[in-house]
């Protein structure tokens, strides 16, 4: 990928151009604009906000991050290493195995989660009466109670 900090070409893109070439969205162009992740960008009343290569190159970076699970501040940190030319590599590999470990306890708990629903659909009948173990647990009324003895 292109680095940012790499000259920029002459020619210049409209928003529409910018996020056709990177793939992203126009609100996170506005996004990474509000962030101060983009320069090299010249807005005139006539004409309106045009961009450079770098933008496309940062467009994509932003949303690729966002693609692997970093959230916006980790994203920033990220996008202010890549630009970094002096980086080291272990800050990046710091913020990569944080987020990893971030998202290895999130699947944990949405484990538990679907495991919890799969026994309350189990003790739910499913038929036309109102009785509902599964709404009674979100209220707090002990969806599994006597739940093994009716369906043992």
């Amino acid at each position: 990928m292109e680095h940012p900090t790499a000259p920029a070409a002459a020619s210049r893109l409209s928003l529409a151009g910018v996020v056709a070439r990177s793939g992203a969205s126009a609100q996170l162009l506005r996004d990474c604009e509000s962030l101060g992740l983009l320069d090299g960008m010249a807005c005139t009343e006539e004409d309106g906000c045009r961009y450079d290569e770098r933008a496309v190159s940062t467009l994509r970076f932003v949303r690729r991050a966002h693609a692997m699970g970093f959230e916006t501040p980790e994203v920033v940190e990220l996008h202010a290493l890549w630009r970094d030319g002096h980086r080291a590599s272990f800050d990046v590999k710091r913020i990569a195995l944080e987020r990893a470990d971030d998202l290895a306890q999130r699947i944990e708990e949405f484990a538990h989660m679907k495991r919890l629903l799969e026994r309350l659909a189990h003790c739910c009948e499913g038929d036309d009466r109102p009785e509902c173990p599964i709404l009674d647990e979100l209220v707090g009324l002990e969806g599994f109670a006597g739940c093994e003895a009716r369906r043992g």
